[in-house]
């Protein structure tokens, strides 16, 4: 006796579905849809980042939209108080009332004046400064003299020097501007 076995087929929700989906594919290649294949057979590319910003993208919207209610009902309760102007005065400074009239200046064309400020209109400069050496390295050449006036330490090179100087000499010098800033240079002994 021949043992007959008998193959019972067995179907599933998943064949079912890759039996539609694999004709659905077939359809939609001869219809040349193929953007449309590709779409439905792309797996989720929804990631947890992607899900969080879209969340923040709703919660904002959804602020936006109760802020912009808020202010229609705030409207409808008070009325509207139209357009807020705000007015410049004489001096050029903001106000909320209208500027008074008699304090206009009327001013000339002519005399106004868009530009830098020229040399000759510049008050003279006395070259010469004075200072005191607060540092000076002979074996090395260079040093460094504080300026009277305004305090600022200026680099000095045993090139720049007329007479020979020392810490603590009180000297006058005047200023070039150098690789790493302005140098003193024409120094002599006051």
């Amino acid at each position: 006796m021949q043992n007959k076995t008998e193959y019972t087929p067995v179907i599933t929700l998943v064949s079912v579905s890759l039996i539609l989906n694999f004709q659905l594919g077939i359809f939609l290649i001869r219809n040349n849809n193929l953007k449309l294949l590709y779409f439905l057979m792309a797996k989720s590319q929804q990631t947890f980042s992607k899900s969080e910003k879209e969340k923040k993208r709703l919660k904002k919207r959804l602020d936006k939209q109760k802020k912009m209610d808020a202010r229609k009902a705030d409207k409808d309760e008070h009325g509207s108080t139209g357009i807020q102007f705000a007015y410049v005065d004489h001096n050029g400074n903001l106000t909320d009332t209208p500027p008074d009239p008699d304090l206009k200046v009327e001013v000339e064309l002519e005399d106004i004046q868009i530009s830098v400020t020229k040399k000759e209109d510049l008050p003279e400069e006395d070259p010469v400064r004075k200072g005191k050496v607060s540092f000076f390295d002979s074996s090395k050449g260079f040093g460094f003299i504080i300026d009277i006036e305004n305090n600022e330490k200026y680099f000095t090179h045993v090139s720049g020097l007329i007479d020979e100087i020392a810490e603590n000499d009180k000297v006058s010098f005047e200023l070039e501007r150098g690789m790493r800033g302005m140098n003193a240079v024409k120094v002599t002994k006051i």
